[in-house]
């Protein structure tokens, strides 16, 4: 930035009332708090999202006992209000609607048909606030055969076909280690709320999002499925292979393993050279990548036997001399530690009430005029309660109290 000040978030003016839990729901508004949005976390009064007990680990505090906010739920609410309402009951539904009222977005993933019964469903949300951007998030979608089915990451990944695409040919199906699909259904839905807030913006007309997890995984099979309808042939599980470009997978070096991903013929014209083995850029069949992708057998087993004559670190640094994209495998240790990753602010920390300072993973969006910024640490169940309702919906103390002692907050 130019002016040597930060200007406030791009998203700043915008509140969103946050109905979600788990995941993939709270990662778009934890992505939208970061963009400058006031987030309004609703959740059950006594329990609050279910991740905040998914541990361990949790969260300690400054005499070192365990915290309501275990390290799942750290990972996607930080930038947030907690606010508890108990919204099976009548005044509980009210104070939703009014929140909803006064909010922009709204985001929720329970079951079809799931707040219906309370009200809270789009039509009789948009009833109130006609400019209201409603996303549902569901397992299966609003419509179809499955709609009323449960739906969670690991069933997810194997139904939408990830899990035929990974792990080890000889081997089980494997998910991949973080709940991508939630992740990535997360966010679409950020890119979902911003588009219908774009419309809004033109047309004053809010709209509903119908966000589901299977398109969502479906979706990003990407190249693997353009394979498939391409081909007529479904593509197996290659392990750390590729399968339309090799060489492109990992390597067993003499102390560990590495990676390496040529990406084109003058690429693996030069590890040929970095190797000592310069024949093998003119070998027929290993000219281009296309005659490599048919010989895939034959080439990786040469290469092989090469690399694991020396360590990792001698190839690193002799293919990065070449300009050959490689790189190690770390552990997290090892990638909270790397420099590039410690310059690009991956990891940032902020002051907790309980904790001190909590260690939280930083956003990768580096906006030039309305940075990320990180203002709220993941707050504890319903600490945010009266200063959301006195605030917003301009509720006084006596009223708070009694709705306190009713159970309803």
């Amino acid at each position: 930035m130019t002016s040597g000040t930060v200007s406030p978030g791009a998203l700043q003016g915008i509140r969103v009332l946050d109905l979600s839990r788990v995941l993939a729901g709270p990662w778009a508004g934890q992505t939208l708090a970061d963009l400058g949005a006031r987030v309004i976390k609703v959740e059950r009064p006594g329990a609050g999202d279910d991740t905040r007990h998914w541990g361990p680990p949790y969260l300690k505090d400054l005499e070192g006992r365990d915290t309501d906010q275990a390290a799942y739920f750290l990972a996607a609410n930080r930038g947030k209000q907690s606010v508890t309402i108990d919204f099976t009951r009548s005044e509980g539904q009210q104070l939703v609607r009014q929140l909803a009222g006064a909010s922009d977005i709204l985001l929720e993933n329970f079951k079809v048909g799931g707040l219906a019964r309370y009200g809270l469903d789009y039509p009789s949300l948009q009833a109130i606030n006609p400019g209201l951007i409603y996303c549902s998030i569901t397992g299966f979608g609003q419509d179809g055969p499955y709609r009323d089915r449960p739906g969670y990451d690991f069933m997810i990944q194997g139904m939408g076909g990830l899990m035929s695409l990974t792990g080890d040919p000889d081997g089980q199906p494997q998910k991949v280690g973080v709940a991508l699909a939630d992740v990535m259904t997360g966010l679409y839905a950020t890119i979902g709320v911003l588009a219908a807030l774009n419309h809004r913006q033109r047309t004053g007309e809010g709209q509903y999002i119908d966000l589901a997890l299977l398109d969502v995984q479906v979706a990003t099979l990407a190249n693997q499925a353009m394979n498939y309808l391409v081909s007529g042939r479904a593509p197996g599980r290659l392990g750390n292979a590729h399968p339309n470009i090799v060489p492109y997978q990992a390597f067993a070096t003499r102390d560990g393993h590495i990676i390496i991903a040529v990406g084109n013929d003058r690429q693996f014209a030069r590890l040929c050279q970095r190797l000592q083995h310069p024949e093998w850029a003119t070998d027929p069949r290993f000219v281009r990548n296309a005659d490599r992708v048919t010989y895939r057998e034959e080439l990786i087993t040469a290469l092989a036997e090469v690399i694991a004559t020396a360590d990792s670190g001698h190839w690193l640094t002799e293919l990065e001399k070449a300009g050959i994209p490689c790189g190690p495998i770390n552990g997290l240790e090892q990638v909270f530690a790397d420099p590039q990753v410690r310059q690009r602010g991956m990891e940032v920390e902020l002051p907790h009430p309980r904790a001190g300072q909590v260690p939280l993973v930083g956003s990768p969006l580096n906006l030039s005029v309305t940075p990320v910024t990180y203002h709220r640490p993941p707050p504890s169940l319903g600490q945010d309660t009266a200063a959301v309702l006195g605030d917003v919906l301009g509720l006084e103390e006596g009223e708070l109290a009694r709705l306190r002692a009713a159970g309803v907050i």
